[in-house]
């Protein structure tokens, strides 16, 4: 293909690009007399739509030259397959898009960040730029969390505990960008990470202890204990011991959710101060603390991630242990 062919190729990606997004502004406008028509409330040009940024959908914004800045690219809908009697969507929403583009830029790091180091050492130099901080990083995860909390033979837990760490970094990281979305601000993302981790944590302890030992994990009785107390302690300790292995996970989910949706409720909060207020004097103040507010969520954004892998790696250490 030669550069003629090429740049029409690219012309016409463009132009296709561009029409898709001049074709989602309609149905815009078309939603927005709907529901004026319906009688229900109507967002103008000059309101924050709080919600409606941080719920899921079924379109992701692309920067635009229209009023509000940003243009809707309707993503594909496919029917939804029924596997037995539930009806399951496979269709893409606006998370599931940024969790497949957090996953390529997680995998695209990794794999030239290797490369990069192994030609580094190649040469008998030490990595540097970003290679070296994306080692430094990951070495720091390894030998200061995951390792030490993890206990004896814990190299294993090394390569999922630095993947959800980064996984869930760049997820916080891709929600602070311009027209982006944070899918770790949803639920159904959060408690999925967490269900994954409650299965490497029952298994791993399964593994270590046995199943015998496992299950004493749950049927809990301290020697030495006289037969007569045994049913009273089966009988309050085994909930106890159940509530609090579905008590990690659930904590794991709510936690990751609660911080990512907070922060950026409250930026969207104090930006629409401006709008309601209709001042210059408001609007300065608000942006110069939503500014504040965003600088912190860098912040939170990391720690949020380096607390889910600490406690994931706590979790696994603990149930690898006896009781």
């Amino acid at each position: 293909m030669n550069r003629m062919q090429r740049g029409m190729a690219l012309a016409a990606m463009l132009l296709a690009l561009a029409g898709g997004v001049r074709a989602q502004e309609a149905p815009h406008v078309e939603r927005q007399a709907f529901k004026a028509a319906q009688g229900e409330h109507v967002q103008s040009e000059r309101e924050v739509d709080i919600m409606g940024h941080l719920a899921n959908a079924h379109y992701v914004e692309v920067p635009c030259f229209s009023r509000r800045l940003a243009c809707e690219v309707q993503l594909p809908q496919w029917r939804p397959v029924a596997i037995g009697g539930v009806l399951i969507d496979f269709s893409l929403t606006k998370h599931t898009i940024y969790l497949i583009l957090a996953a390529i830029i997680v995998g695209l790091t990794f794999i030239l960040s290797a490369r990069s180091i192994a030609k580094e050492h190649a040469q008998g130099r030490p990595p540097t730029g970003f290679a070296g901080a994306i080692e430094a990083t990951a070495l720091y995860i390894r030998q200061e969390v995951i390792l030490p909390n993890v206990g004896h033979h814990g190299e294993g837990y090394v390569p999922y505990l630095l993947t959800v760490f980064f996984f869930i970094l760049v997820c916080n990281l891709l929600g602070l960008v311009p027209w982006g979305a944070t899918a770790t601000g949803n639920i159904a993302v959060t408690g999925a990470l967490a269900l994954l981790a409650f299965f490497v944590i029952e298994i791993s302890g399964m593994r270590t202890l046995g199943f015998k030992g496992y299950m004493g994990t749950i049927f809990f009785l301290p020697p030495g204990l006289p037969t007569v107390m045994k049913p009273i302690i089966l009988l309050i300790m085994t909930p106890i011991e159940i509530i609090g292995k579905l008590a990690k996970p659930f904590a794991l989910a709510v936690r990751l959710f609660a911080n990512m949706t907070a922060g950026h409720a409250l930026v969207l909060a104090l930006i629409g101060l401006t709008f309601t207020f209709h001042s210059y004097a408001v609007g300065a103040a608000s942006s110069v603390m939503a500014t504040g507010i965003m600088l912190l969520e860098i912040f939170v954004a990391f720690l949020q991630a380096f607390v889910f892998t600490l406690l994931t790696a706590v979790f696994i250490g603990l149930m690898r242990q006896e009781h």
